[in-house]
């Protein structure tokens, strides 16, 4: 590679070509116009110096990283190849060449000089997306920090930045540059918990709560007021005593029966009505039985509802600041880039153009002023904001359970399962997705995972590992929902003859006789035993012929 002349270090740097496309998109049309722009071509290149930057043709394939800008002219001429949007980094470096993907994290700090926090405003709602954006720059706002850029992402979101610039240089020993993504997802996360209320409160304006579940939008969950876990909702019955004497009324969570004996004079009550209350599976506690007591834990009769509040969440607002962009490497869409899907551009905005801010705004045909998306900050002005992120990230952080997977095999009644005796679909699909298709492997791979019983830490370590090499990594909210939802639904993979595996190209089963991919690790399993079986008994025979 000739070091010398960057045009030709650029052109190694891609490896494949633009296919044909015989049905171009709108993007494609109008991409070389638009990105012959001079001051398009300028602002992009402003922003992405020193940054990891790559080319997506048409969402087909992406330039092979790394890859960088060595001038404006860089753009038009990937643009003229096929390219329809670029992609940068929130990491800064002395030179985005040198990043190996064999480097360590030292390494890579080494030749890292710093990193923008970029909250990525993810929602299938743009008037969410508009919410969240308030909110967030509120917060900003409070914490001190005045200097923040926004840009619309193109689709439905948007994207604000604080430059590294505003954070403090070190705090203790630790140099602020060493601590991504750690540090600016402690800050994600603690701007999520202070948005979240006031974001579903603003949300449940614009739309009732019945119309909200009616879509299947509102998850509302009740905490058990002593260990602060979701409780159940069950269904107890309330029975009276028709004896004139005795008149004895009990609650009892067997509702579904119509009579129950009666407790005092033996005689048979009648179910007189239903209702629902919260119970906690750990605890063993219920709202009847908080309401029948003065007193529970410290917890008195007149706190009782207060105490079992019910907590409401709008499953498009889980992942409204989206944590997996905070992760290495990942890149997102840089400022005047196309969206391939929409055709619009990811264009710069000021705080008040937010709310009266419509797409067709952003068509790449009008605009007419360029304006950066890197905000003039103050040195150290987000000092305030990171402080106290990581003060309640420390707060909040879990005790380290003992881990239940040591390694060497999980046991499924008599038979130890390694990860050597996998199909070899499942290994293929653990390397990662190169392309679509990730939902269902994931879906492919919990099946697999929990019809074997792994431990739940095991599979959400080897899920985090997966979901690091994909293409573009899942959120993390939906493959939390997934484990979850998995673990308390077994089921099987599908078996061989059914479709799904022929997208990841296994046309047909590893072995004769293997219909499904949790037999063959059984079968696998059982051969592995017999042979040590027999190994020992021959052991045991020949120590006994001495």
């Amino acid at each position: 590679m000739d070091k010398a002349n960057p045009q030709a270090r650029k052109k190694s740097a891609k490896t494949t070509t633009n296919p044909q496309n015989t049905n171009p998109s709108r993007t494609e049309n109008i991409a070389v116009s638009y990105y012959a722009r001079a001051d398009i071509q300028q602002a992009m290149f402003d922003f992405c110096k020193d940054r990891e930057t790559v080319a997506n043709f048409n969402n087909r394939f992406f330039a092979k990283r790394p890859d960088t800008f060595d001038y404006p002219s860089d753009i038009l001429n990937q643009a003229k190849q096929g390219a329809t949007s670029f992609h940068t980094s929130e990491e800064i470096w002395q030179n985005p060449l040198d990043i190996n993907t064999d480097m360590t994290p030292e390494q890579y700090n080494q030749i890292k000089t710093g990193w923008d926090l970029l909250i990525d405003i993810d929602s299938p709602f743009l008037d969410y997306g508009k919410i969240a954006a308030k909110l967030l720059i509120e917060q900003f706002e409070r914490h001190g920090i005045k200097n923040v850029g926004i840009k619309f992402s193109g689709s439905k979101g948007f994207h604000i930045i604080v430059p590294f610039k505003a954070f403090p240089k070190k705090i203790g020993d630790k140099l602020t540059k060493d601590q991504f993504p750690d540090w600016p997802r402690a800050i994600a996360e603690y701007l999520f918990k202070k948005i979240k209320d006031k974001m579903n409160n603003e949300i449940l304006k614009l739309s009732s709560k019945e119309k909200l579940k009616e879509q299947g939008e509102l998850v509302s969950e009740h905490l058990c007021p002593k260990c602060n876990q979701p409780t159940k909702t069950k269904t107890i019955g309330k029975y009276i005593c028709p004896d004139i004497k005795c008149k004895t009324e009990v609650e009892s969570m067997k509702s579904n029966r119509k009579e129950m004996l009666c407790p005092s004079c033996n005689g048979k009550m009648q179910r007189a009505s239903q209702r629902e209350i919260q119970y906690c599976k750990t605890c063993k506690i219920n709202t009847a039985k908080l309401e029948a007591t003065s007193s529970f834990g410290g917890i008195q009769q007149e706190n009782t509802k207060q105490k079992f509040k019910e907590e409401i969440t709008i499953k498009s607002t889980q992942d409204a600041v989206d944590i997996v962009l905070v992760s290495p490497r990942h890149l997102f869409r840089a400022p005047y880039s196309l969206h391939e899907k929409t055709a619009y551009a990811s264009i710069p905005l000021d705080k008040s153009q937010v709310q009266d801010f419509k797409p067709s705004d952003a068509d790449p045909l009008k605009i007419t002023k360029i304006k950066s998306f890197m905000p003039n900050s103050i040195e150290g002005e987000a000092s305030q904001l990171l402080t106290q992120a990581l003060e309640e990230a420390q707060q909040n952080k879990p005790e380290q359970a003992p881990k239940k997977y040591d390694g060497k095999g999980v046991d499924l009644k008599g038979l130890t399962i390694t990860e050597d005796m996998f199909p070899p679909i499942i290994k293929k699909l653990l390397k990662g997705i190169p392309n679509d298709g990730r939902k269902r492997a994931l879906s492919l791979s919990l099946a697999f995972f929990t019809s074997l019983e792994f431990p739940q830490d095991y599979i959400e370590e080897k899920i985090e590992i997966w979901n690091s090499k994909n293409y573009a990594p899942l959120k993390q909210g939906y493959i939390k929902s997934q484990i979850a939802w998995s673990i308390k639904n077994k089921r099987l993979p599908p078996n061989y003859d059914k479709p799904i595996y022929k997208e990841f190209g296994i046309t047909s089963p590893p072995a004769s006789g293997i219909k499904n991919p949790i037999n063959y690790t059984i079968r696998k399993a059982f051969q592995i035993k017999t042979k040590s079986s027999e190994k020992f008994h021959i052991k045991q025979k020949n120590k006994n012929e001495i």
